[in-house]
């Protein structure tokens, strides 16, 4: 059977065929992604951009933020990551969670107040279970992606569908989210002050030894944080966005 090749992107300036990790630079403009084969083509894209905007279209980014789903939390770290959540929208990108209640359905709230969209990565088979079977909530997304994988299992679609991920309080379960997005290769950004495991990372990541090809950042300014987040991935970590990628950081454990 014969498979038809398709597009990955196109340069939005001389609208040449790109495959992203061999673009020569990347950019991130209103929450989309746009990739160039040279410099030049950057350069002119930077100068005006809505010119260009429309002739290739831009892939919107995600942000995935993964926390304490269940415990009572100080109105300051809940007003914390709400203030995350519309800084991810007021970026243009688009927020991942695993459509729990906790400190994730806060920063869904806050995206929600800003107008942005967000998604949910749902344990359950369908609305129903989800709300019924595992307590979650299912007001403020715009879609919610039912897996039947339940709590472990829908780990690794939250991670890989983010191009960036955000850590914020958390306890064993976050952990391990953590663990996957650090083992393939992912971009990582701790809401320090936030609670939970973020004050134990630091530590954690100097003990695994390894280097997977992941990049942490910690800071305490949601505002801040995600900035050097969209900074990091469109500098160069477009070029390697997970180990997984052929010739980039193959082995992990």
């Amino acid at each position: 059977m014969n498979k038809q090749k398709y597009d990955v992107t196109r340069d939005p300036v001389c609208l040449m065929t790109i495959d992203p990790r061999q673009a020569e630079a990347m950019t991130e403009y209103k929450g989309q992604a746009y990739y160039f084969c040279s410099e030049g083509c950057h350069q002119k894209f930077l100068s005006q951009p809505d010119i260009f905007i429309d002739k290739a279209p831009g892939m919107r980014l995600t942000v995935g933020v993964m926390g304490s789903a269940t415990g009572e939390f100080a109105a300051d770290i809940k007003e914390l990551v709400y203030t995350l959540g519309q800084d991810i929208a007021d970026r243009g990108f688009v927020l991942i969670t695993g459509a729990c209640p906790g400190l994730p359905y806060e920063c869904a709230r806050g995206t929600r107040s800003k107008g942005g969209l967000s998604m949910g990565i749902s344990p359950a088979l369908s609305l129903d279970e989800h709300v019924h079977k595992y307590f979650s909530p299912a007001d403020v997304f715009d879609v919610i992606i039912y897996t039947g994988s339940g709590l472990m299992g829908r780990e690794v679609v939250n991670i890989r569908s983010s191009d960036m991920v955000v850590i914020v309080g958390g306890s064993s379960g976050t952990l391990g989210e953590f663990a996957i997005a650090y083992d393939e290769g992912k971009i990582i950004g701790v809401l320090e002050g936030s609670g939970g495991i973020t004050t134990q990372l630091p530590q954690l990541v100097t003990s695994f030894g390894k280097d997977t090809g992941a990049q942490v950042i910690y800071e305490s300014d949601p505002h801040l944080l995600i900035s050097k987040l969209a900074e990091a991935y469109t500098a160069h970590h477009y070029k390697h966005p997970s180990c997984f990628c052929e010739g980039e950081h193959a082995s992990v454990g």
